[in-house]
């Protein structure tokens, strides 16, 4: 994505939160967004206005409705209760303004929202949340046609595991709101505590986040995230004292099990953190084995001063903004500096640099994200974040092979880690293909996390869990999974054109996909994505003019910001400059490509090299790595639907043997889906 795009973003991120910080402050305007943005009126009415087609009283105004529309969803307020919350102070005028906005009054929200089971996307202004944008900005880099999911709730519920439980944020008691970062981090080392148990579902921190503003009757809440048990707690920190009043429910019937008020000195936080989680696996009668009991007990550091920059940082760390990650890493290395054996925090730090580093084509940080992952495993082998954080350097510097291990390593001394099973889903779908697995990981890592702070987050755990359904070849569960990303966030773009993809693979018609293409650019014209999948369509169309018209600014903003996006699609620009008379360039985007391919150690090596030497009329090297590549079996149905009309094999599209292995490419295909149906089916998940 271009620098531009990614300043726009912040910007406008910037800007929701400024607003909603201030939501129900009635005398929040135009001028106090200038202020808070540190800009002049003017130049803030220019700049959203430019971003938004929107007047900067507009734009405030939609942020505030569609705050009212997630508490008419969300909770039981009275529609005037609501109207003050979001900083109307006339419950008439807010009621004109939502009506106006949505067309339909308020009272009518929740009727509208069960309704409406496949809503078409309108255009709406743009919600750019910072961490929903960081992971689009990632994801849209990191894999060719879609985007690394963060986390999302189901729509509908799996059944219910015998022994799940979800651990709400604790409420902060001191008077000093400083002191948050500490009863925050008391909180999940609890909730880590019990993610190290394996017979224990474990709802992760992001779905539970979402509590902590908009509290709900616990039943509700329970229901919501499909667990049985609900720790809920506050605290203080009071000089050198911490104080935690700590209760568990079972969920049905609302019934307490137990608890417990806690008076300790801040030098026994680690201890405390431990008893707390073991006593609630007693009470909740949950088997935890003797590894699992060590793992529980490991104290991440003797240090207090070291322990508080760590809880400082994360603070930041869990924005997952780059903003956030750069403020995160300075604390960490604070943390380090007080105790240098700190696993944890040098295991953050290579994650942050890792994340930081990921957009950029030429990397900076694969240094520090080497050697910060070796002393995180120096000093705490067995931490699964040393362990990610070791993968996180493979998968840096493109050695997918050495990754993997770590990777599931990790998840076996973490088996609740929503982190390590997104990064296991992402790994299958991008650096090692591996259609079944991935699908696996993807279902596993929504069932974690079924429920996330918003619906914008939950819109892309469903357009995950649609593409790991499409690249298998299941178009009918795709469909379901796509009109569901979209029920939560029709604005979703990604999520619109996965759709016009899966309508293609129902009905294979490249006009009505270049359609509706079109279409979802149209709503932002500056995303690289879309512009290189209608260029793409335009290209199998054999239409190089139009296809140039779109790769162009793609190609420019590539070269501009040195962005390491879509290298498998060299090829196909390389051909498309030719075709329009830029030879020379032509020559360097399919040097380029053969560079990326003959690098590529997925099961896609093969393939790529064969459409360069296809193009290249070199015959006999092409036939070699075509028969290699149909030996193979889990690839994704993208190639079934486009390989046979890709304008790279013209050259050689007739010829006897081409022919032969592109049929035994497809009924290679066609096996291994029978069997990945009957292994899904056996299992329940179709």
């Amino acid at each position: 994505m271009p620098e531009s795009g990614t300043i726009e973003n912040d910007f406008l991120s910037k800007a929701t939160a400024a607003i909603e910080e201030n939501l129900s402050n009635e005398q929040f305007g135009v001028s106090e967004l200038a202020h808070e943005m540190g800009m002049s009126r003017s130049n803030l009415l220019r700049k959203v206005k430019k971003l938004t087609n929107l007047s900067a009283s507009q734009f405030i105004r939609q942020i505030r409705l569609e705050a009212s529309m997630e508490l008419l969803k969300e909770t039981s307020l009275t529609t005037s209760e609501i109207s003050y919350r979001v900083g109307f102070g006339s419950t008439s005028y807010f009621i004109k303004c939502f009506r106006d906005h949505y067309g339909y009054p308020p009272g009518e929200a929740k009727n509208k929202a069960s309704a409406e089971e496949e809503p078409v996307p309108e255009e709406l202004p743009k919600k750019k949340r910072s961490l929903v944008w960081l992971w689009a900005i990632i994801l849209v880099v990191i894999t060719a046609n879609i985007i690394y999911l963060i986390v999302g709730p189901m729509a509908e519920k799996p059944k219910t595991q015998e022994k799940s439980i979800a651990v709400l944020p604790f409420i902060n008691d001191s008077n000093d709101s400083t002191n948050v970062y500490i009863i925050n981090g008391v909180m999940e080392s609890i909730l880590n505590n019990l993610q190290n148990i394996q017979h224990l579902r474990v709802i992760s921190r992001t779905s539970v986040e979402k509590y902590r503003q908009h509290p709900e009757l616990i039943s509700e809440i329970a229901k919501e995230l499909n667990v049985t048990y609900v720790v809920e707690g506050s605290g203080q920190k009071i000089g050198d004292h911490i104080r935690l009043n700590v209760q568990l429910i079972e969920a049905d019937g609302d019934k307490h099990l137990w608890a417990e008020q806690y008076n300790r000195q801040t030098k026994d936080i680690f201890s405390l953190q431990n008893e707390i989680a073991k006593n609630i696996a007693e009470k909740i009668e949950v088997i935890i084995t003797p590894e699992e009991q060590k793992r529980i007990d490991k104290v991440p550091t003797r240090n207090l001063v070291a322990y508080d920059y760590f809880l400082k940082a994360q603070e930041y760390f869990h924005k997952g903004t780059g903003e956030g990650l750069k403020k995160a890493l300075p604390l960490f290395q604070k943390a380090v500096e007080h105790d240098p054996t700190f696993a944890r925090a040098y295991a953050d730090i290579a994650i942050a640099y890792y994340y930081l580093d990921i957009s950029q084509t030429e990397k900076q940080y694969g240094a520090e994200i080497n050697e910060n992952a070796d002393k995180a495993l120096l000093y705490d082998s067995q931490l699964p974040q040393s362990l990610m954080a070791k993968a996180l350097f493979y998968m840096h510097s493109r050695e997918y092979k050495l990754a993997e291990p770590y990777l599931l390593k990790a998840l076996e001394y973490h088996p609740n880690s929503a982190m390590v099973i997104n990064l296991l889903s992402d790994f299958y779908s991008t650096y090692s293909p591996n259609a079944e697995k991935y699908l696996e990981y993807a279902l596993k890592g929504a069932q974690l996390d079924i429920a996330a702070n918003d619906s914008v987050t939950a819109s892309f755990i469903f357009l995950h869990i649609s593409n790991a359904f499409i690249q298998s070849g299941f178009v009918d569960e795709a469909a379901k999974y796509i009109n569901q990303s979209l029920a939560y966030h029709p604005d979703n773009l990604y999520s619109q054109y996965v759709k016009a993809y899966i309508q293609y693979a129902r009905n294979p018609d490249l006009q009505k996909l270049r359609t509706r293409l079109i279409a979802v650019l149209k709503k932002d014209t500056s995303r690289l994505d879309v512009l290189q999948e209608v260029g793409k369509i335009c290209y199998y169309q054999r239409d190089y003019e139009s296809a140039y018209r779109y790769y162009q600014p793609f190609i420019a903003a590539k070269e501009k910001y040195h962005l390491a996006i879509f290298p498998g699609e060299d090829a196909k620009i390389g051909l498309v400059l030719a075709q329009v008379g830029q030879t020379e360039k032509s020559a360097e985007y399919l040097q380029k490509y053969k560079a990326f391919a003959e690098g590529d150690q997925s099961i896609y090596k093969h393939l790529s090299l064969a459409m360069y030497y296809a193009y290249e009329n070199q015959t006999t090297k092409a036939i070699e790595q075509l028969k290699l590549f149909s030996e193979q079996q889990d690839y994704y149905y993208w190639v079934i639907l486009f390989l046979k009309i890709d304008p790279l094999l013209d050259n050689m599209k007739d010829h006897p043997e081409v022919r032969k292995l592109l049929h035994t490419i497809d009924i290679n295909f066609q096996k291994h889906h029978r069997e990945m149906k009957a292994s899904l089916e056996e299992k329940g998940v179709i």
